[in-house]
């Protein structure tokens, strides 16, 4: 798959969230690369949870998304799984941005 068509599927991902959940989003971006340097991830979530941010400024970076593709590519065997692992992928690196950890999310079913 290429890094576009792959990026449209994070794209369609994005797309299928509830607007009111995008709303609250606050100073996010999502990405995709190809993999990460030194682990084997789908995706990672790097910044301040909203649910721990004080005093946030408006010069401090945004938080940070990153959708590994290769990874992702490897682990799927056909063309619905990977638009299936990318979404879940998605969900669950931007749920961490509104503060719901790993075991939350296994409670939620999205492992």
């Amino acid at each position: 798959m290429s890094e576009t068509d792959f990026e449209a599927l994070v794209a369609d991902a994005l797309d299928t969230l509830p607007d009111e959940l995008l709303a609250v989003a606050n100073n996010v971006v999502v990405v995709v690369e190809d993999e990460h340097p030194t682990e084997d991830l789908f995706g990672l979530y790097e910044g301040v949870p909203l649910t721990e941010r004080g005093m946030y400024g408006v010069f401090d970076l945004p938080d940070r998304v990153t959708i590994y593709r290769l990874p992702l590519l490897d682990h799927c065997r056909s063309h619905e799984e990977i638009v299936h692992e990318v979404r879940v992928t998605v969900v669950h690196e931007l749920a961490h941005h509104f503060g719901i950890d790993d075991d939350r999310l296994h409670e939620l079913g999205w492992d």
